[in-house]
């Protein structure tokens, strides 16, 4: 038989080549040249590439073998995940690969910063000695702020903490089990950028974390603070930052990631005060010679139909065909549940019930710990690697399966205790013979609302008129309201969730949570992969 055909459309290391072994066909080809792309992947059952190639649905039409596409980096921007399920591609990464390099990068800028290197050296290039000019600060007994405490986050301040810096973190997800494992105490976001004299930020964008440190947050800090940001364009707002430098309300800024790259606006880039560099987080020979073994590694595994650690899709696993429906629909409950919790989360059970107790149901775990961790790492969450996730933030989760399901056919339910002791329970259901999917109980209230892409949860005390009041609200403000459910307690109590059609801005969840007196409030938003 012919071996697997491997595509390499861009120019990897000899290491991912040793890596892939002498069981596949290894080709080449130049992943920008489309019309070459198309044609080898006729033949490919596997390709990997960088940063270059564009894997699009076009793409992926002109390869009817392709099994799997391999990224040897983090990001899959230039890959279509979707088209990719769709056609039954597993698309597979390197999310560990550049994590040293990220917070070696991150140490970079704040030892940079806090001994003005860059600008000492641009100085005496051009043949000035001023020594006097360029007086530093010492990290030694400093205090490093950081805003997300993740495996990059962790890294940093192990790090720093060499240096005999106090280290304080923001990250409403981390238990203080976890902060003291690592020596760090946590702070809320206020107290911390009131503290801290370096702050470096290593959150997942999305858009409660987009401008997470604003202009306010930056009037909030020290004249002699600096601020770090070498993970995702956007978490620092860029012309508040830059206004801050260049008002001096701020000592400086080391900036590796910008909203638009290359940055047209050169406001940051021109910045006295700004230490800044183009996105190299990943750019070491270390990291790339890792992410391309990484990757060649899942490809062969991959090929060979064993479990890719690093698969940020469902197509290719071995997965019961009554099963797989449900997949998205935990996933989603995951979503709702990291939505209404307002803490970190210690212990979770997904309890599924009715007809699919008869077959393996262990990967709703994954799902279910998927779509919880998505919006609250920064790293690609995949089925795989979710667990890993959720064991660093001590999280602990079980999978129970029972055939006693009276009301549904199908149930499964997410139970979740946070670090302060409150439960928090969400369940879920497939409807009809579409597989409708829909969320049927929060903390046990009963309820039948197909999950759309944005829901608003609100819990209050019931009285006549209250949703007569904030309908007019979201009229007022032009949002659409595709469907409404409130259901009641005994302790009269309602608990209202509403379906809108697009985000509802937080000034006006702010205003309506005042309005109505609700002792709960939250937006839910769901993001498919």
């Amino acid at each position: 038989m012919s071996k697997p055909v491997v595509l390499l459309a861009e120019q990897l290391s000899p290491a991912t080549i040793e890596a892939l072994g002498p069981d596949f066909d290894v080709r080449s080809v130049d992943g920008t040249d489309r019309s070459a792309l198309f044609e080898a992947l006729a033949e490919a059952h596997a390709v990997l590439i960088r940063s270059a190639t564009k894997m699009d649905a076009e793409a992926i039409s002109h390869a009817p073998q392709l099994k799997v596409i391999a990224r040897a980096g983090v990001g899959l921007d230039n890959v279509d995940i979707k088209a990719a399920t769709t056609a039954g591609v597993m698309v597979v990464n390197a999310p560990t690969s550049n994590i040293i390099s990220a917070a070696e990068l991150t140490c970079g800028h704040i030892i940079s910063l806090a001994r003005r290197i860059p600008a000492a050296h641009a100085s005496l290039s051009a043949g000035e000695w001023k020594r006097s000019s360029f007086t530093g600060t010492e990290l030694y007994e400093k205090t490093l702020g950081v805003v997300g405490l993740g495996r990059i986050g962790a890294l940093v301040a192990q790090r720093m903490q060499a240096f005999g810096m106090r280290v304080v973190a923001y990250d409403p997800y981390v238990t203080a089990a976890r902060a003291q494992q690592l020596g760090v105490e946590l702070l809320s976001l206020e107290d911390l950028v009131q503290q801290m004299d370096f702050l470096t930020i290593h959150m997942p964008k999305t858009p409660e974390t987009t401008g997470m440190i604003g202009a306010a947050e930056l009037k909030a800090m020290k004249s002699t603070a600096y601020v770090v940001n070498v993970a995702r364009g956007g978490l620092i707002d860029e012309d508040a930052l830059a206004a801050a430098l260049e008002a001096g309300e701020i000592a400086g800024a080391g900036i590796d990631v910008f909203t638009s790259e290359p940055p047209a606006d050169r406001s940051l880039t021109s910045q006295a005060r700004a230490v800044v560099t183009p996105h190299l987080g990943a750019s070491t020979a270390e990291a790339q010679e890792k992410a391309g073994v990484s990757v060649a590694r899942s490809v062969k595994l991959a090929l060979e139909g064993d479990l890719v650690p690093d698969a940020v899709n469902v197509a290719g696993g071995v997965i019961d065909p009554f099963v797989r429906p449900g997949i998205a629909l935990v996933e989603k409950l995951g979503q709702v549940f990291s939505g209404l919790a307002h803490g970190a989360l210690t212990s979770l059970e997904i309890d599924v019930r009715g007809e699919l107790a008869d077959y393996d149901v262990s990967v709703y775990r994954l799902a279910a710990l998927k779509g919880i961790l998505t919006s609250v790492v920064s790293e690609k969450v995949s089925y795989v690697n979710a667990p890993v996730l959720a064991e660093q933030r001590g999280i602990e989760s079980r999978l129970t399966v029972e055939h006693d399901s009276p009301e549904f056919r199908n149930l499964t339910t997410l139970t979740g205790t946070l670090a302060d002791g409150t439960v928090l329970s969400v369940a879920g259901t497939l409807a009809g013979t579409r597989m409708v999917q829909k969320l049927v109980g929060i903390n046990g209230y009963e309820l039948d609302v197909p999950l759309a892409d944005h829901h608003l949860v609100m819990i209050y005390t019931d009285r006549p008129g209250i949703v007569a009041v904030y309908a007019e609200q979201f009229g007022d403000k032009g949002i659409n309201i595709d469907g409404l459910q409130v259901a009641r307690s005994a302790n009269a109590e309602a608990l209202s969730v509403v379906t809108v059609d697009s985000r509802v801005p937080d000034e006006l969840v702010a205003e309506i949570g005042r309005t109505i007196d609700a002792r709960v409030i939250r937006q839910i938003e769901i993001v498919e992969d």
